[in-house]
């Protein structure tokens, strides 16, 4: 895969199920990349915070609550706000269809809905990266 690429996969928002989450952080790792989670409910501030703090290329959000509308264009308001609009910013979690388009033009590059395989994930990742 190349150069390491760190991804920092976090829970924005008070949703405190976690198991996705866990669940695409260690296919990644097992994948190759470096990996920060950094657990549940954590505030977009601090999620742009980790994520300038470890220079990651990618912020995984995950959200189970519903607050996606909210918390999702936030981080990536704030990445921009701190010149970090170069961080790829990708969702999953309970996201309903018609939310996506909204997220999209928010600046979410991309958003996986449950059953996704992980393979779809990688090819994303990989696809940003050539892009890069």
């Amino acid at each position: 895969m190349g150069d390491t690429v760190r991804i920092l996969i976090a829970k924005p928002g008070l949703d405190g199920h976690d198991r996705g989450a866990k669940y695409i952080a260690r296919a990644l790792r097992d994948a190759g990349y470096e990996v920060i989670y950094t657990g549940i409910r954590q505030t977009p501030e601090s999620i742009v915070q980790i994520a300038i703090q470890e220079d990651v290329q990618f912020v995984g959000l995950s959200l189970l609550s519903g607050a996606h509308n909210e918390l999702f264009p936030r981080v990536v308001e704030l990445l921009r706000n701190e010149g970090a609009d170069d961080v790829v910013v990708f969702g999953g979690g309970i996201i309903p269809e018609r939310d996506i388009p909204r997220l999209t033009s928010a600046g979410v590059r991309a958003v996986f809905q449950p059953g996704t395989q992980i393979d779809a994930v990688i090819e994303f990742i990989e696809q940003c990266r050539l892009e890069q």
